[in-house]
């Protein structure tokens, strides 16, 4: 019986492999589109401007941006980094934020496998870039992308988790959006203004996803998050980019637990309690 049941399982991981292969295809060339658009997205929406009109233009001079020069990395290559109307320097950023988010689809496409819930992930991964780069350049982190981030996110999640059979998978990731959140707004009641309530609507998005895996990768993604968050800012004050009185960011430590543990979570749960 159990070699029968081992061998039904290596068959179906036998096959699954080109459509996870296929995903992950898909989730690089979806990425880097999705990327490119993030970079206009944490650009735009806390200067309270839309992201559709109009049209990208270089900030130094004002001229649109071609179509042919708006393909994701590659033209930033192609241009060697500069305007090709008055030679301003493109930002290394743009690059970054495109291939950082393909190779984040990439590794989640790889992870979920051919699950109906993967574009869920997607969804969650592109609303974190976001406000991972809106947090670190304005310190907000603005409800025009959480909102849509946590309702579009719940909505694949649900649908992908009733379409896998596992509607198990979905109560846990309400429950786990619920639960880092509360656990957030504790904190930020005790911090008594030293902490943001948008990191701890942003627990809501990161624990959906989270707690959709397991619950000891929520519990990972908690305690990296904050795990990382203090060695940031010791690092800062020791370089002595901040004082102990400026705000640091949390956002971005939250992504950073939240991506480690979707990566490892089951393994350091595993070691830890070993």
């Amino acid at each position: 019986m159990l070699e029968r049941r081992r061998e039904r399982s290596d068959r179906h991981t036998h096959e699954g492999a080109p459509v996870t292969t296929a995903l992950a295809c898909l989730g690089g060339l979806l990425g880097l589109v999705v990327g490119s658009f993030l970079n206009v997205v944490a650009y735009r929406v806390p200067l309270g401007r839309s992201v559709v009109r109009p049209r990208s233009s270089c900030p130094a001079c004002g001229h649109d941006i071609r179509a042919g020069d708006n393909v994701p990395v590659l033209s930033w290559l192609l241009l060697r980094g500069h305007c090709r109307d008055c030679g301003a320097a493109i930002s290394l950023r743009y690059p970054l934020v495109e291939a950082g988010t393909a190779a984040a689809f990439v590794g989640l496409a790889l992870l979920v496998g051919a699950s109906w819930a993967l574009p869920g992930y997607w969804w969650a991964a592109g609303a974190a870039i976001a406000l991972t780069l809106t947090d670190l350049d304005y310190r907000r982190i603005p409800d025009r992308i959480l909102v849509p981030g946590i309702i579009g996110a719940a909505a694949f999640l649900a649908l992908g988790s009733l379409l896998d059979g596992d509607p198990w998978a979905l109560l846990r990731a309400l429950a786990g959006g619920a639960a880092y959140f509360g656990v957030l707004l504790l904190v930020a009641l005790g911090a008594r203004g030293g902490f943001g309530f948008g990191d701890v609507k942003l627990g809501a998005l990161l624990g959906l996803v989270l707690a959709h895996r397991s619950w000891s990768v929520l519990l990972v993604g908690a305690f990296a998050a904050f795990a990382l968050g203090g060695l940031a800012g010791v690092a800062l004050l020791a370089a002595r980019r901040v004082s102990r009185k400026d705000a640091i960011p949390f956002g971005p430590a939250m992504v950073a637990g939240a991506g480690l543990a979707l990566a490892l979570g089951d393994t350091i749960a595993r070691w830890y309690l070993g």
